[in-house]
Order: C-alpha cells, then sequence, then structure tokens
C-alpha cells in the first residue's frame, strides 16, 4: 500500500464514543483523512470538526453522504438508525463501517448487506474486540491444545447504569430506539467474541429480568449457548450491578483461561505445566485496528474482518435471545429508586 493513498472519511453522529475513540482513530490513522462530520446541533456539529480537524460540517447527515470528497462513512450513532443511513450510505456510493449492533433485527441486516453488495461497496461492523491480542492469544492456547478440550465459557459484563432525564445516553432505555438492554447493547459484543473463538452457535437458552429498575428494557439477563463444536457458555450481563465487570473464564479438560478484564488484557492459564500470568494488552484507542483494519480492506480491495455478515449473526442469536423472553414477566420485585 503506498502512502499516498488514504480513505476520506465522513463521520455520522458526533456522540461520546465518536469522541473519544472514533474520530481520534479516523484522525490519527496513517491512511485516513476525516473529512466532514454531521451532528443535528450545528453548533456542536461545527465545535466537533473543528476539534477533529474535519474540513466541514453538515446539521444533516444526507448532505454529508452527498459530498463527492468522501470515500467511507463511520455510523456512530442510535441503533434504529443505522440501516437506514447504511443503505443511503451504500447507494451514495460510500463504504460504511457501522457502530454495533449492527441493527435492529436481522432483517435491518439482510437489507444493509443486499445495499452494500448492490453498489460494490464494503461493510463492516465496530466490533472492535476481533482485534484484541488477549483475544488472538487465547484462541492460540486454545488451539494448542494446552487447556484439553473446551467444555465452558463464562462470561460476565456489568455496570451500573442509571442515567438521568436529558442525559445523552438515555436513549439506550427506549426500546424503539436501541433495541433492548445491557443484552443488546453491551452483550452483542460478547457474543461476537464468543462466536470468534468457539465457531458457530447451534442452540440458545435465556432469561431477562428488571430487578432494580422498572423500564421498558431489561437491566439485567443471562444467555446459555452450545456450540456446533461441543463447548458451552454462559453470558451474563446487568445494568444494576455496583461492581463493573468484564470477564472471560474458559475451562477446559486439562486446565482453564481467566482473563479478568477483557480490555485490559491480562490473563492467567492454569494447565498440566502449572499455573502462569500474561499480559497481551491492546491499543491505547481500542477503536484503532478497527478502523485501520477497514480501511486496508477498502484500499486493498478485500473483504474487513468483521463484515455484514459478522454482524447479522450476532442479531440473529440476539432475536433469538430476545424471542424467548417474549411473553415472560420480566419483573422481579424492583428496588425503591
Amino acid at each position: 500500500m503506498g502512502v499516498e493513498l488514504k480513505l476520506r472519511w465522513g463521520l455520522i453522529g458526533c456522540g461520546d464514543i465518536a469522541r473519544r475513540r472514533v474520530a481520534p482513530a479516523l484522525r490519527d490513522s496513517q491512511f485516513s483523512e476525516l473529512i466532514a462530520v454531521s451532528r443535528a446541533q450545528s453548533d456542536l456539529a461545527a465545535s466537533f470538526a473543528k476539534d477533529f480537524g474535519a474540513k466541514r460540517w453538515y446539521a444533516d447527515w444526507r448532505d454529508l453522504l452527498s459530498d463527492d470528497e468522501i470515500d467511507a462513512v463511520y455510523i456512530a450513532t442510535p441503533v434504529h438508525l443505522h440501516a437506514t443511513q447504511a443503505i443511503a450510505a451504500a447507494e451514495a456510493g460510500k463504504h460504511v463501517l457501522c457502530e454495533k449492533p449492527m441493527a435492529m433485527n436481522p432483517e435491518e441486516c439482510d437489507r444493509m448487506i443486499d445495499a452494500a453488495r448492490n453498489h460494490r461497496v464494503k461493510l463492516g461492523v465496530a466490533y472492535y474486540r476481533r482485534f484484541y491480542p488477549v483475544i488472538a492469544r487465547v484462541k492460540e492456547i486454545i488451539k494448542s491444545g494446552e487447556i484439553g478440550v473446551p467444555s465452558l465459557a463464562q462470561v460476565e459484563a456489568f455496570e451500573w447504569f442509571n442515567p438521568a432525564a436529558g442525559d445523552p445516553r438515555s436513549w439506550l432505555l427506549q426500546k424503539q430506539l436501541s433495541g433492548g438492554g445491557p443484552m443488546f447493547d453491551f452483550g452483542c459484543h460478547r457474543i461476537e467474541v464468543l462466536l470468534n473463538i468457539f465457531g458457530p452457535i447451534s442452540e440458545v437458552k435465556a432469561l431477562m429480568a428488571s430487578t432494580v429498575f422498572d423500564r421498558e428494557v431489561e437491566d439485567t439477563a443471562s444467555a446459555l449457548f452450545r456450540f456446533a463444536g461441543g463447548a458451552c457458555a454462559v453470558l451474563s450481563v446487568s445494568h444494576a450491578a455496583a461492581e463493573a465487570k468484564d470477564t472471560l473464564e474458559i475451562f477446559g479438560s486439562l486446565g482453564s483461561i481467566r482473563v479478568s478484564m477483557l480490555n485490559q488484557g491480562e490473563m492467567r492459564v492454569i494447565s498440566k505445566s502449572g499455573e502462569r500470568y500474561e499480559a497481551h494488552l491492546p491499543p491505547a484507542n481500542l477503536h484503532a485496528p478497527l478502523i485501520d483494519d477497514f480501511t486496508t480492506a477498502v484500499l486493498r480491495n478485500r473483504e474487513p474482518q468483521v463484515s455484514g455478515e459478522t454482524g447479522r449473526t450476532v442479531a440473529a442469536i440476539e432475536e433469538e435471545i430476545y424471542r424467548q423472553a417474549e411473553g415472560r414477566d420480566l419483573s422481579c420485585v424492583p428496588g425503591k429508586l
């Protein structure tokens, strides 16, 4: 790849994740250039563009798609907008890297994939944990046979999330905008990690509850997966736990792997050889490898490592999880808040 080649980006959505990770990654990537941003509030769009060196800004994302200088767009808006914006971008001839979850349901994912294929543009989804060095190391250890046959994985993702009225992230509690609660919002990340490690899922069981909060979406959920390769996994997520967690534990017939905090990359391995600790740290900007891979995919005309098909697979699993919860009473005895 010649250094003169650069992918020219437009950023749709200028919220928290865009400011903390996406825009810095687009700005700093060797083969990327941030051309324009869009946000409905003009003053915020203008200041965001200035902060990250974008040439211009738009209040309407449709105007950004009409910008001939833009080759690709990163969609960082609420989930209910993803399909509409991604399809319009593909129809405008722009490559699309979309925030997770990919869309509200598998049908929307299919429409996005079809639009990208029909207009010959690349489509990727922002499951950036695909690029974590610790995940690559976990797969390497499993393949080596050191921990034997994997039998069970346990994943826990907890945070306390109780935004005040008017908080910019409060849309996550409105199901018609977000698609669901923590299982949809960040459970999808862990489903992608499990698929990456163990391969296709053949069976899903799930339950959800409103343990603390009275909301449109669950505050706590668990899912049990059986993989085609034979292993099982339990994924538990919560918006109602005071103790934050982001763990991955894998137990095999000869040993185990424990990652106490996925974002930090430190792991403990127990096998017949004994016990050891390893550290496989991610980059400071977790989105940077994702941006670099997608940019390279476009410039070299290959598929991104996290494609629309990956996003669609996760969406289908999410749909089954929520289908199993339909018709059930999700409320336990919520505490008085």
